[in-house]
């Protein structure tokens, strides 16, 4: 991994009225992975990006863009940007195709170039039997494609996904508004990448898609770095930034809350949870109390009624919270306590997030 950054932030602020939207947020982006900045909705994500691909003027702090600074160098950073925002930046009521050849056009191409450049994004993002529709017409994934794709206009030998997506229908001559969510998308990402950016900036790029849609936006992803781009991912998605992000920002009401690669932040919050479900319901409650004390921590009931967790803390090493889950489980077994199913696993980023959330609540 690269050491030099593609993105660095310091004390970065934005103010609308009384609401400190972004407050005095610290970002370092390594050159050539996917960053992913982390945090409910109204958290400032979105404003940060805004502020990175210079579309808002920061009201304190400095941000850089491989060195450059975004509001007095702010056509240096914009020649090296693209963004794919939350929807779709591309012409509706214009083919897939068609949204392409123009941004080509726009960007410099002859005709021919141009359109040989939107043939080759089509194919390689799955959406050639899409080019002649109507985005309008396409799903909520095509849309998010094709904006990528239109990001990376320029980029070269883009033909980069081993099984082209298939289930599109004939939809290369349709408009864009005739498009499904997925192909949506596909084709915003196509649109956003037709000019070699090195640094993509992606503004939760699979909101409202369904499953196979997200896989589909999150290979274009991993291929789009795969080609030496930066790739900067807000996400409200706890599996999206496990799946992609080499390092993760989490951000709350404009603060960075934590920062670290998913390993780091999973450590963060406590070496482990303890899932345990009981042979007979009406053990429960006993077992919550026996647990409570032997892990010295919170003991949580689930929707089934026959499930625990706990969240271990206060333990240095995987080994520690090994040894006291263990002595939990024969502390149930001395009271009586039947077990069916007793693990210790790693904290998920959800609980690695609902951790460092509540903390930060009850420090405010």
């Amino acid at each position: 991994m690269s050491t030099e950054l593609a993105i660095e932030t310091t004390g970065l602020v934005k103010v609308f009225g009384e609401n400190r939207a972004v407050d005095g947020i610290d970002l370092a982006v390594p050159t050539g992975t996917v960053y992913g900045v982390l945090g409910p909705n109204g958290a400032g994500k979105t404003t940060a990006v805004r502020m990175l691909a210079t579309l808002l003027r920061p009201d304190g702090g400095t941000a850089r863009v491989f060195g450059k600074d975004v509001v007095k160098d702010a056509d240096a950073v914009r020649s090296r940007v693209s963004l794919t925002g939350q929807y779709a930046s591309v012409d509706e009521d214009l083919t897939g195709s068609e949204n392409l050849i123009l941004l080509g056009r726009l960007l410099g191409h002859s005709k021919p170039a141009a359109r040989d450049r939107a043939d080759q994004l089509l194919d390689g993002f799955g959406l050639s039997d899409a080019a002649g529709r109507q985005v309008k017409n396409y799903s909520g994934g095509m849309r998010r494609r094709i904006d990528i794709a239109a990001s990376i206009l320029n980029t070269p030998d883009v033909l980069f996904l081993d099984e082209p997506t298939t289930g599109l229908g004939d939809a290369a001559g349709r408009q864009v508004k005739n498009y499904s969510g997925g192909m949506r998308r596909r084709i915003d990402i196509a649109a956003s990448i037709l000019n070699t950016p090195d640094v993509l900036f992606l503004d939760e790029p699979t909101t409202g898609l369904d499953p196979r849609s997200r896989n589909q936006v999150w290979d274009i992803v991993r291929a789009v770095v795969a080609h030496g781009t930066t790739v900067l991912q807000t996400t409200q998605y706890l599996d999206e930034a496990d799946q992609l992000a080499s390092r993760i920002a989490v951000i709350d009401h404009g603060k960075v809350i934590a920062e670290g690669t998913k390993g780091e932040l999973k450590a963060s919050v406590g070496a482990g949870t303890v899932h345990v479900r009981l042979r007979e319901a009406g053990q429960r409650a006993e077992a919550q109390k026996v647990l409570a004390l032997a892990l010295n921590t919170d003991v949580q009931t689930e929707a089934d009624p026959v499930a625990l967790t706990a969240r271990m803390e206060g333990q240095s090493s995987d080994r520690g919270a090994a040894e006291q889950a263990g002595r939990a489980l024969a502390e149930l077994a001395r009271c009586g306590i039947t077990v069916d199913n007793f693990s210790l696993g790693q904290p998920s980023l959800d609980e690695v997030f609902l951790a460092l959330t509540d903390k930060k609540g009850v420090a405010a």
